[in-house]
């Protein structure tokens, strides 16, 4: 049975977490800080700061940020729970935004819909997605952004690897060009696994520093920064070793070494599964092209090396007259696990109380079509085939 998605774990990668298990250091020791400097410098990074989960880096970027009661954060509504969630974990509110209907993605014109729509409400920041891997048109949600003085925090959880142009410059996600921030998630079927995990990057180093600081309870131990200095000093004036303040509350979200250690093994391999996954991407394009239009992939995004963690297409289910229920079935019944990524979290009971039905057509003619098909490294040129056979016989 292929899944939709699967880590790929070799020997070393298991060596690597052994010798994690043998040092000293099981967690906040030299392993994260390896994992750190080598994803910050694949990206091209001042700062990568290391996290709990994909999760926990977007929890952490908001509050980076400061968001808060009274703060509105936009929000693609084809993402996952976590993208709003954040900004509901430090008591903001979500303005859901629509997408296009083939790609999934917030457009720049989606956002200026959604701060329309938001009205005389303080948006602070957007949170555009990058789905499946292919980039949100982060120049010109930049520039909209910039217009209306909001915050970009990237999404780019199922983007690691992939790259983007603007004008004659190419950049990786991840680098903050177009953003103060980008969050990661080192989950299992995303392209590098750490079993759990997450990365916050940015090129700002105040907002690296408190990154740091609330991933670990809001701690200090800087003694310049401390506010209690008869506390922290002894009579002398020498600092006491074991002092630390807590000047505001933060979170128990360190990644780590063991989880780090895996990461920074899978880390070598990076260009290999983007390169495999590219391939494997390539191979569904050409064999699903004949089934067109009953089935199709997303629209591609111009001007970019996509790192793919998803393989959606979409399927024109009134067409050939079966539910996605019925044809998922079908393909399970011929060795095939498929997924839908997303339902539309706007929709999400939670969402549907707090603001009402939104009215996102982009969402809806997106998620009532798409399907993720099995796309992970170790798969083989055969087993695309066999996927492609087993939508043929189901889907046309």
């Amino acid at each position: 049975m292929l899944p939709y998605g699967r880590q790929d774990i070799d020997d070393d990668d298991i060596a690597a977490v052994v010798a994690a298990l043998r040092s000293d250091r099981l967690t906040t020791g030299p392993a994260v800080e390896a994992f750190e400097r080598s994803f910050a410098e694949r990206v091209d990074a001042p700062h990568a700061i290391a996290c709990s989960s994909g999760t926990a880096a977007l929890h952490l970027a908001a509050l980076a940020l400061g968001l808060g009661p009274g703060d509105h954060v936009i929000v693609p509504a084809i993402t996952f729970l976590a993208t709003a969630n954040a900004a509901r974990f430090v008591g903001a509110e979500v303005v859901f935004a629509d997408v296009d209907p083939d790609t999934g993605l917030m457009r720049a014109e989606d956002l200026d819909a959604a701060l329309a729509a938001a009205g005389d409400r303080t948006v602070r920041a957007v949170f555009p997605v990058h789905l499946a891997g292919q980039p949100a048109d982060p120049a010109n949600i930049k520039a909209r952004a910039d217009a209306a003085r909001i915050v970009v925090v990237e999404d780019a959880c199922h983007a690691i690897g992939t790259r983007y142009a603007e004008g004659n410059t190419d950049y990786a996600v991840g680098a903050c060009r177009h953003s103060a921030m980008a969050a990661f998630s080192f989950h299992p079927v995303k392209t590098i696994a750490c079993g759990e995990g997450g990365m916050v990057t940015t090129r700002d180093a105040a907002l690296a520093e408190s990154l740091r600081r609330m991933r670990n309870h809001g701690m200090v131990r800087d003694a310049d920064a401390v506010q209690r200095r008869d506390m922290a000093f002894d009579a002398g004036g020498a600092p006491n070793p074991w002092y630390y303040e807590m000047p505001e509350i933060g979170f128990n979200y360190r990644l780590s070494d063991i989880h780090a250690a895996l990461g920074l093994s899978q880390m070598g391999k990076l260009e290999r599964f983007v390169a495999r996954r590219a391939a494997l991407v390539d191979r569904y394009d050409r064999l699903i092209a004949p089934l067109a239009p009953a089935v199709r992939p997303v629209a591609r995004t111009a001007a970019a090396r996509v790192g793919w963690h998803l393989y959606p297409v979409l399927i024109d289910f009134d067409a050939i007259g079966r539910t996605r229920a019925g044809a998922m079935a079908g393909l399970r019944a011929r060795g095939v696990n498929t997924q839908v990524h997303y339902i539309p979290v706007a929709w999400q009971p939670y969402y549907r109380e707090r603001y009402g039905d939104a009215d996102l057509p982009g969402a809806w003619r997106y998620y009532e079509r798409t399907l993720s098909l099995p796309l992970f490294p170790a798969m083989t040129d055969e087993d695309v085939d066999r996927v492609v056979e087993a939508l043929s016989a189901t889907c046309c």
